[in-house]
This record gives structure tokens, sequence and C-alpha cells, in this order.
């Protein structure tokens, strides 16, 4: 098995963080789009994005990469008290993607380790996820590093005009 090699993004590493944030999008808008928005330029709003997340001390971007090629990457980032959410100040993994190629591989496991030590070191004493319901092997994955359902959203789309 090849060493996963896990650390802070560099601007060299945006693009192909951004491809693979493209691909989550696309996951779940193709999931359920009447819930998930896909921005037409996808990959460059990333760019945009993440670009801005390197100079934001509360945020964290992870690559991990194999043998030099990138297999994946995770996003989380310190957020304030949410009132509407009842939530305390936290730590948030926002983002956790590996790339199809590199799954079970031990990289999710690697990345989680990674983000959950960064948003712990920045003095998060909580730090709470989302996933999708179908999404079996993710929560599994979560469930091994402590994490438990704590709150489930549910989404309702207008009906089309009969």
């Amino acid at each position: 098995m090849s060493e996963i090699d896990v650390r802070r993004a560099l601007s060299s590493d945006i693009p192909g963080a951004a491809e693979l944030a493209g691909r989550l999008a696309r996951l779940h808008h193709d999931t359920d789009p009447g819930r998930f928005f896909l921005p037409e330029r996808v990959v460059e709003g990333y760019t945009w994005w993440f670009e801005r997340v390197l100079k934001a001390p509360e945020a964290v971007l992870l690559v991990a990469k194999v043998e030099g090629a990138l297999a994946g990457y995770a996003y989380g980032a310190l957020e304030e008290r949410d009132w509407n959410l009842l939530l305390d100040a936290h730590g948030a993994i926002h983002d956790v993607y590996v790339a199809d190629d590199h799954r079970r591989q031990g990289i999710g496991d690697a990345l989680i380790k990674a983000v959950v030590g960064e948003l712990e070191a920045l003095g998060a004493e909580r730090i709470v996820l989302s996933t999708m319901p179908t999404n079996l092997p993710a929560q599994r994955l979560f469930g091994r590093f402590g994490f438990r359902v704590t709150f489930l959203e549910m989404t309702r789309n207008r009906p089309a005009p009969a």
C-alpha cells in the first residue's frame, strides 16, 4: 500500500482540489437536484472560494496525495454560534472527498483524522458535519471518529402548479 501524505493545501493544489470539489458538487446535485444547486462554472467557483479559504486563519483546506497524485481533499472551518441551529461555536467539516480511483485505501480516514486534528488545534470543542442519508460508507467512516447523528435536515420543494 502506498503512503498517504495529508497536508495543508498550497496555492498550487487549488486547481486539483477545485476539480474534486466540482465532482462532489455534481454528486450532490445528481443525487437531489431539488436540494443542491449546481453552478454552471462549479470548478471556477471552487477555485475562487479555495483561494479565499487559504487566506482565512479559521479555515482548513487539506489535500491527500498518494505517490504525488492528488487523491482527495477536506475542507473545514471554525464557525460562530448559530442561533438558528442552537449550535454553539464549533468546527465544521464542510467537504471530504476521495477520488474514485483512490477509494478504500485509507485516504478518507487520513483526511478525517487530519481535519479533526487541525480544527481541534484551532480551538474547536465540537465538530459537526453533514452527509447524505444514502451515503452509508461515509456515515460509517465518520462514526469511527466518534461522530453521531444529532440533526436530520428535511427539504420540501414547492409542488409544480397543476
